[in-house]
């Protein structure tokens, strides 16, 4: 009996044994495969091939002057100058950024005038740098007003509520000679390719017109004859 039991523990320690070695050469399979090596040689060719497919787009994007979004930024920033939104300092009033008025002023000098109101377009910041505007008559020669000097800013920052004044003496001639005109063209510079054109209070009779400097102050913008 005691022979028996003493070979079938000799058995089950032999099974065990077997069982655990077994075990142990299943456990370290994975690591000594040729298998196991090849596949992470491919993890390594892949970790490889991040980069090179990175690396041409940040490349393509340093000289370019830095990320696409800082570029987007600076064109943004020219973008609303250029399109109606003309916000940057330091930019020439052309006539379109300006909205203008024309009123008939008395004045016992001159037998009264007319007075020209320019003022920046609603998010416009812009400087008349042309002191003296291009004004006329029709498009004839003879109804060119004149610049006579008078009053006078160089340059004349417009934005928000901020007023330049111009004034125009249609006839400076004495008598009844003239022609009669229904509306005034201004625009900030002769070369101008937008004039604008107003419709004037009254029906005025030209003869050798004459306008003033653009001015901040009303009382400078009289034209007279010096």
């Amino acid at each position: 009996m005691r022979s028996r039991l003493a070979a079938r523990s000799t058995r089950l320690v032999l099974a065990a044994a077997a069982v655990t070695a077994l075990a142990a050469t299943t456990a370290c399979e994975p690591e000594d495969s040729g298998d196991a090596g090849s596949s992470a040689a491919p993890s390594s060719g892949g970790g490889s091939e991040t980069p090179s497919v990175d690396s041409p787009s940040i490349g393509a994007s340093t000289p370019a002057g830095g990320s696409s979004s800082g570029g987007s930024d600076d064109k943004g920033d020219k973008g609303d100058s250029g399109s109606g939104d003309k916000s940057g300092y330091g930019q020439s009033c052309g006539t379109n950024d300006l909205d203008f008025t024309v009123a008939w002023k008395s004045d016992p000098d001159v037998d009264g005038y007319y007075q020209i109101t320019a003022k920046a377009k609603s998010g416009i910041t812009c400087y008349l740098d042309v002191n003296t505007p291009s004004v006329s008559f029709g498009s004839g020669r003879d109804g060119v007003a004149s610049p006579v000097g008078q009053g006078g800013e160089d340059p004349i920052k417009l934005t928000g509520s901020a007023v330049a004044y111009t004034g125009v003496d249609a006839k400076t001639t004495d008598g009844d000679a003239g022609t009669q005109f229904e509306n005034i063209i201004i625009a900030v510079t002769e070369d101008d390719p937008d004039p604008a054109e107003l419709e004037l209070p009254d029906t005025a009779t030209v003869d050798k017109p004459i306008v003033t400097n653009w001015s901040t102050q009303r009382n400078e913008t009289v034209p007279r004859i010096i």
